[in-house]
C-alpha cells in the first residue's frame, strides 16, 4: 500500500515530528484523548536517534536549576516513568544513585545540588560520609569523601520505554510513519501541511519533537526569552562503553562524579538487563551525525570510570557507542518548549537533552497541555486502553514455563540468539506486535537478539531469514536500521 492510498486526503487533529522519548511520550499522553493523532519519524523505527543512545539514567532531579523546565519537570518526570514501566510492563529498576565528592570542593557542591534537590521536589535525598558509603558500594574508590544519595533514581530500557508507549498509543488509534523526513512546513487555510520527499502530511496542530533536527524546521523561528538569535542547537557527542553481565555486580547504584558546565560527568551504571555501562563524555562536533567513537574518548572515559571504580574491568567491554546530545545554546540552557512565531499551531519542543529522557512524561503532559492553550479540544476517550500485553522472555521463564510454553509453541524450542537466549518465537512476536520490528536493529531493542558478546555474529543471518518470511521481503531488501544498510548485497551489486 503506498503512502499516497494511507494516508492522502486526511487531516490529523495532530501530527507528531520525531519518534524519540518525546514525541513517543507526547503520542501516548494525546492517545488518552479523543484526537486522530500521527507520528512521523526519520529513522526507522522508534528511538532511532538521540534516545537510542544514552546513559538509560532516570534522574532523580537534583540537578537541574529551580525554576527552569528541567527544574520543573524533573521529579515528576522520575515518578511517571516508575508507574508507566510497571503498568507497561517495560524494564525498571529503582536503584537509586550516588554523587560522589573527592574532597572539599566536590562536597560544597553536594551541598548545591541537595538545596535543589529540595526546591525540585525530589524526595529522600541525604549526604552521607564514612563507612556508609561503601557498605552501599564496597568497590567505590576510597577516595571518595561522601556522597549525595538519591533513591528515588533509577534505571530503564530507553527505546523499551518508548516502544511500550508508542505501541500502546498505536493500539488507542495513532499512526505512524517511519522513514519520513520532515523537510518543510507550509500553512494551508485551517490547516498546516508537512512536505517531505514524499507525501505531504496534513495535520491542524503539529509537535516539533524531532531532536537534533529541531532547530532546523522552521528556518529562523525560535526565539527564547531574553536571546536576540534563534535558537540553534548544539550537537554533543558523548560516548560509552557497554561491559558484559560478567561485571554486573561491580556498581548497584548509578555512580556519578560531581557534574561540570559540560555534564554530569562520566558515570558508572548498572543496566536493567545486568551489563554495566561507562561514560559519557562530551565534546561539541561539527555534524549532527557524527557518532563515531575514538581512542581517545575511550581512554578519557575509562580513565573516569576508574576514579570511581580502581579495579573495573574494562576489559569486559562488549561494545562502545556513542550519542549525540541536541544541546541548546541559550543562556539558560532550558529545555524550549514554546509556540512558533511563524504558525500558530506548530509547537516546538526543542533542546530536550539531559534530563530529557527522565522528564519525558511530564514534558509530554507539557505539551498537551500548550497544545490546550493554542486550542487544541482535548475531550477525554473513554475508550482508551491504558495497558500493554508483556512480550515473552524466554530467558526468564523457570524450567517448567520453558517446557510449557515449548508444547504450546515449538518455536520457543528454536534459539536464535545464543548469547541472549532469545528463540525464534520472541522474534516473530517484536515483528508482529503494534509497531512491530521491520528491520535486524529493531529486533535488536526489541528482544535483545545482537546485543550479547558476539554482538549478532552468531543470530544475524538467522533474524534476517525471519525478517524476510514475516514481511514478504526478499532477504537482499532486509536492513540492519533502514535504507542503506542492507544486510546482504544483491550479486549484480559486487565488483
Amino acid at each position: 500500500m503506498s503512502y499516497d492510498q494511507r494516508y492522502s486526503g486526511k487531516i490529523y487533529d495532530v501530527a507528531v515530528i520525531g519518534a524519540g522519548i518525546t514525541g513517543s511520550m507526547t503520542a501516548y499522553k494525546l492517545a488518552k484523548y479523543k484526537l486522530s493523532v500521527i507520528v512521523l519519524e526519520k529513522g526507522s523505527d522508534i528511538a532511532s536517534g538521540a534516545t537510542k543512545a544514552n546513559s538509560a539514567i532516570v534522574h532523580a532531579g537534583f540537578d537541574a536549576v529551580p525554576g527552569t523546565l528541567k527544574g520543573k519537570l524533573n521529579a515528576d518526570g522520575c515518578r511517571q516513568i516508575k508507574e508507566i514501566s510497571e503498568k507497561l510492563n517495560v524494564h525498571y529498576d529503582n536503584c537509586g544513585s550516588l554523587v560522589c565528592a573527592f574532597g572539599e570542593a566536590d562536597e560544597r557542591h553536594l551541598d548545591l545540588l541537595y538545596s535543589r534537590g529540595i526546591a525540585n521536589g525530589v524526595e529522600g535525598m541525604r549526604i552521607i560520609r564514612g563507612e556508609e558509603i561503601f557498605e552501599l558500594e564496597p568497590q567505590l574508590s576510597r577516595e571518595c569523601t561522601s556522597a549525595l544519595f538519591a533513591p528515588t533514581a533509577g534505571i530503564v530500557c530507553p527505546w523499551g520505554l518508548c516502544i511500550a508507549v508508542c505501541e500502546a498509543a498505536a493500539v488507542n488509534g495513532t499512526d505512524f510513519l517511519f522513514s519520513y523526513e520532515a523537510k518543510k512546513v507550509e500553512q494551508r487555510g485551517g490547516y498546516l501541511e508537512i512536505n517531505s520527499d514524499d507525501t505531504p502530511i496534513r495535520a491542524r496542530y503539529i509537535v516539533n519533537a524531532s531532536g537534533l533536527g529541531a532547530d532546523l524546521l522552521v528556518e529562523n523561528d525560535i526565539f527564547p526569552d531574553g536571546e536576540e538569535e534563534p535558537l540553534r542547537l548544539n550537537p554533543r557527542r558523548g560516548e560509552y562503553m557497554l561491559l558484559d553481565t560478567s561485571e554486573g555486580g561491580i556498581a548497584k547504584h548509578t555512580l556519578f562524579v560531581c557534574p561540570s558546565e559540560k555534564g554530569k560527568g562520566i558515570l558508572v551504571s548498572p543496566t536493567v538487563h545486568g551489563n554495566v555501562i561507562v561514560g559519557p563524555n562530551a565534546h561539541e562536533v561539527e555534524y549532527r551525525d557524527n557518532t563515531t567513537t575514538t581512542p581517545e574518548g575511550i581512554d578519557e572515559i575509562s580513565a573516569g570510570a576508574r576514579r570511581l571504580i580502581p579495579d573495573i574491568n574494562l576489559r569486559a567491554s562488549i561494545t562502545e557507542f556513542a550519542g549525540v546530545r541536541p544541546t541548546p545554546m541559550t543562556k539558560a540552557k532550558d529545555f524550549v518548549i514554546k509556540a512558533s512565531k511563524r504558525f500558530p499551531k506548530l509547537l516546538h519542543a526543542a533542546g530536550i537533552d539531559s534530563p530529557g529522557l527522565a522528564c519525558g512524561p511530564a514534558v509530554a503532559d507539557y505539551i498537551v497541555g500548550k497544545l490546550g492553550e493554542m486550542g487544541l479540544p482535548l475531550r477525554p476517550n473513554p475508550d482508551f486502553s491504558d495497558s500493554r500485553p508483556p512480550s515473552p522472555c524466554f530467558k526468564a521463564m523457570s524450567d517448567e514455563e520453558k517446557a510449557a510454553a515449548i508444547r504450546e509453541n515449538p518455536a520457543f524450542g528454536r534459539i536464535i540468539c545464543r548469547c541472549e537466549t532469545v528463540t525464534e518465537a520472541e522474534i516473530v512476536d517484536a515483528i508482529t506486535r503494534p509497531v512491530g520490528a521491520r528491520d535486524l536493529d529493531g529486533v535488536k531493542r526489541r528482544v535483545r537478539a545482537g546485543m550479547g558478546r558476539c554482538q549478532g555474529g552468531f543470530c544475524s543471518p538467522r533474524v534476517t531469514a525471519i525478517l524476510s518470511r514475516l514481511l514478504h521481503k526478499d532477504m537482499y531488501d532486509i536492513t540492519k536500521k533502514g535504507e542503506g544498510s542492507e544486510i546482504l548485497s544483491r550479486p549484480d551489486d559486487r565488483d
